[in-house]
């Protein structure tokens, strides 16, 4: 019997373990099979191996990834299409899908690299040679002028950051970023291709600031200047939140973005908000289209912007841990890797 490869993950503090898992004989109608070219590691991957956040063990990590399809029960799809994937499935009946326009809070809603091994096929994260894609998820053709390391983030952090920048207020001049990963680097290029004059950026760590300049900001180490049409909290650092309420001006904007874990606790009065009649939002992953922006942009601007020196060179499967400890050291942006090699 056909079987995949993968990494399991039992908890904080076991090791990952290899297991071969079964290919599916069929496919249910509207389902994908498809081989994982390449992965990256997400900080969220980070968080649930240490602890900071909590998913149904044993599972496979794992969401950032491109691949190409083995087998397809979707008219439009066919082995050997090169394809991205939206990180969530779908109901597609439920309000949150239907009223709310907010498929990416559905009432049934699955997560790939967040759900347990028994759920379906097991098959359910990208630190694997295959990967089950669902009925209600949608799948996006990618251009084959990107390279995988380019392509692998963009159904997560690229597709969230679309989705952050979705609503700027008007007249939208000068924001500031704060964060400096790879959330922050896409939410500069992003705000830099709408044109906006000033984007400064902070960071704690020198080197991803300086980066940021390539990605159309400007660094700044001191507090940053007061009168902003909005700040994007991409660090997940509540601490920066104060700073952030100071610097925006009167109907400012204030988006929250990286502050996926509980230690978020913020120092913030109803009264900042009100006397400054200020906007804040959250926003939390996409809905299919941000991935079509994504992916669009990203063969846009392909060559203004140096994506493939955010991704390291890819370790295989097998150096999943050696991986992870890379990346836990934030020397590069993304740390990849390449399960069918």
């Amino acid at each position: 019997m056909p079987t995949a490869s993968a990494q399991i993950f039992d908890g904080p503090g076991h090791p990952l373990r290899c297991e071969n898992l079964p290919l599916p004989d069929g496919l249910a109608p509207g389902a994908v099979l498809v081989e994982i070219g390449l992965a990256t590691i997400c900080g969220s991957d980070l968080h649930t191996l240490s602890g900071l956040r909590t998913e149904p063990v044993p599972l496979i990590l794992g969401h950032e990834a491109v691949g190409r399809i083995v087998a397809s029960q979707r008219p439009t799809f066919a082995p050997g299409d090169r394809i991205s994937w939206s990180i969530a499935d779908s109901c597609g009946t439920c309000l949150a899908c239907t009223e709310h326009h907010l498929p990416e809070k559905c009432a049934a809603l699955f997560k790939y690299g967040h759900a347990a091994l028994i759920d379906g096929s097991g098959l359910n994260g990208c630190y694997a040679t295959h990967l089950l894609i669902r009925p209600g998820t949608h799948i996006a053709k990618v251009d084959d002028c990107l390279p995988d390391s380019t392509v692998a983030p963009a159904n997560c952090a690229l597709a969230t950051a679309v989705n952050a920048i979705a609503v700027l207020p008007t007249p939208c001049h000068r924001v500031l970023v704060q964060g400096a990963g790879l959330l922050g680097l896409y939410t500069c290029a992003l705000l830099a291709e709408r044109d906006i004059a000033q984007i400064y950026c902070t960071d704690i760590d020198a080197d991803r600031l300086a980066l940021s300049t390539e990605f159309g900001a400007i660094p700044i180490t001191e507090p940053p200047p007061e009168g902003l049409d909005a700040v994007f909290e991409v660090a997940g650092n509540a601490d920066l939140i104060p700073s952030g309420i100071a610097a925006l001006r009167p109907g400012g904007s204030y988006v929250f973005v990286g502050m996926v874990h509980p230690n978020t606790r913020l120092e913030l009065t109803g009264e900042q908000v009100i006397r400054k009649c200020l906007t804040i939002r959250g926003v939390h992953n996409y809905s299919p289209h941000h991935l079509g922006e994504a992916l669009a942009f990203l063969a846009r601007t392909a060559d203004r912007y140096p994506y493939p020196s955010l991704v390291s060179d890819p370790f295989a499967l097998a150096e999943l841990e050696q991986a992870i400890a890379l990346a836990e050291t934030r020397q590069h942006i993304r740390v990849a890797v390449a399960p069918s090699a």
